[in-house]
This record gives structure tokens, sequence and C-alpha cells, in this order.
């Protein structure tokens, strides 16, 4: 099975995470983890894991990346296209697993999350979502990561393979499906 992890990143704290789940992943999945300017292909991915850190309330847009570049006190990696522009031209995703996560501040109310945007766009090109959006917390517009969020990452990630394992059907070693028969004899066996 595989899986796809595409991120978008400034300062390297959703890479970070990125980073995280994608090693949590390969345990059950071939994983490509992608920064979102390479435009990765989904090919056959029976995964797929969007993150994106949340600008002015959602996903990044063009300005937002330009205003966040400017405003840093260390240099952000400069880039033309996001998460919303990635999705924005992604093909129909019928029936590909998904799930999105995005880097924040905490704070008591945050009423947008570039998760949940991702989340609703993904469901909307007809992905399967398997998880609730995720936000993982940075102490400032730059970073760090708050402690633990990579071990948290790497727990919701476990939870995503699971999902992902209990719904689709299982291989063996000869990359043969097992599926379930409601008789006496052996498992049917497909390739």
């Amino acid at each position: 099975m595989k899986a796809l992890v595409v991120y978008e990143s400034m300062f390297g704290n959703t890479e970070a995470i990125a980073r995280a789940i994608a090693e949590c992943l390969e345990a059950d999945f071939d994983v490509t983890v992608a920064d979102v300017r390479t435009m990765p292909p989904f090919g056959d991915t029976d995964l797929l894991v969007i993150g994106a850190p949340t600008h002015a309330f959602s996903t990044s847009r063009p300005r937002t990346r330009a205003h966040v570049t400017r405003k840093a006190t260390i240099r952000a990696r400069a880039f033309g296209i996001g998460v919303r522009e990635y999705l924005e031209y992604a093909p129909w995703l019928t029936g590909v697993h998904a799930a999105a996560f995005d880097t924040t501040m905490k704070m008591p109310v945050l009423p947008g999350s570039a998760a949940r945007k991702a989340h609703r766009r993904l469901r909307g090109l007809g992905c399967h979502m398997v998880a609730a959006a995720e936000s993982f917390h940075v102490t400032g517009t730059t970073g760090p990561l708050v402690g633990g969020e990579a071990d948290r990452a790497r727990r919701w990630a476990g939870t995503l393979a699971g999902t992902v394992l209990a719904e689709l059907p299982s291989r063996d070693a000869a990359g043969f499906t097992t599926v379930a028969v409601m008789t006496d004899a052996e498992p049917l066996r497909t390739q």
C-alpha cells in the first residue's frame, strides 16, 4: 500500500510534523513525503495526508505567504504555490483515503484552520476522510513546535494507518488479496 504525505512549510515546522507522520506510516505503507512545491502526482495512493501552516485562519495564499516572509525575523522559504493551489488543481480523488493537518499557534479560540479548509476540499474531491482535521501547535509564527507535538503527530498517524488498514483488503507476501468469504472453505485469494 502507498501513502503520500504532502506538506507546505515556510519555517520547517509543518515539514517536521509531516516527517513524523511519515515515519510512523512507514511500518505499513510505502511512503512518499513531498514538498507541495514539487507538485507530487497522486498516482495510485491509498492514503493521502496533506499538511499546511494556518495563515489568516485558512490555507495560505500568495499574499499571506509574502506577508509572513517579509515580517519574519528569520529567512522563510519563498515559494509560489501552497496547499490551496495544489488542491485547487487536483483531479477527482474518489475513494482515496485522506486526512489533513496544520500547524498553528495554540490560542483559546481560533476561528479558522488550514487543516479544516484542506479537509473540506479533499472531501469535495471525493476522498474518504479517515480522521477529523488535526492541528499541531507552534510557539510563534516561526516556531518552534510546542514540546511533544512530533510525538503526538506519530500517534495520530498510527490512528490513520489503523483506520485505513481496517478498511482496505489485506495483501499477502505474494501480492494476493485476501477476501473474507463466509463459507467453511479457505479464504478466496485474488491477484
